[in-house]
């Protein structure tokens, strides 16, 4: 069985590793969330950041299918894991991906753990002062922020809410 990932967020500029093929894809039943409270990559305990999750939800998540060279693929899911499981708020799923050329594959997926502490959920505002000050083991929240929008904005798709979120972290920064 072929090894396929789905980026949402920070996989869509960094995935890591060099996929074998890469495909705009649509996740259903899922939305990007900024509803994980992040405590290592893109903050500290003492002054979380937010990351994105695939929160689950009557919505359409579109984002890109990595195919994973057979090769690669033990690697791969090795430093995935090492990079995505830092907690337990993220679990791994395997679900099934429309890619943008007619194909249905099986993906994993990284998913918010809605029992785990770091799940949250807060107004956009409350998310902009949090993204605006946080600091983690892989740098600025407001990186994090930008690189996963202007990746959106250059693959075509509209998102308001992330639109706005930059729009105010620049402000507040």
């Amino acid at each position: 069985m072929t090894m396929w990932v789905f980026g949402y967020g920070s996989l869509l500029w960094n995935p890591g590793f060099e996929p074998a093929e890469t495909v705009t894809a649509t996740l259903s039943g899922y939305h990007r969330s900024f509803c994980m409270l992040s405590i290592h990559h893109r903050g500290s305990v003492e002054q979380p950041g937010l990351v994105l999750a695939l929160d689950a939800g009557d919505a359409i998540c579109t984002g890109v299918a990595f195919r994973v060279a057979v090769a690669d693929e033990v690697r791969v899911l090795a430093e995935l894991r090492e990079r995505e499981l830092i907690s337990s708020a993220y679990e791994e799923a395997h679900l099934q991906l429309a890619l943008k050329d007619g194909r249905d594959v099986q993906a994993l997926a990284y998913v918010i753990n809605r029992d785990h502490e770091q799940y949250c959920q807060f107004d956009l505002e409350h998310q902009a002062q949090m993204i605006a000050r946080s600091v983690g083991g892989r740098g600025p929240n407001p990186e994090y922020l930008y690189n996963t929008a202007d990746h959106l904005v250059k693959m075509g798709i509209h998102d308001p809410d992330m639109a706005w979120l930059v729009e105010r972290v620049r402000a507040l920064t």
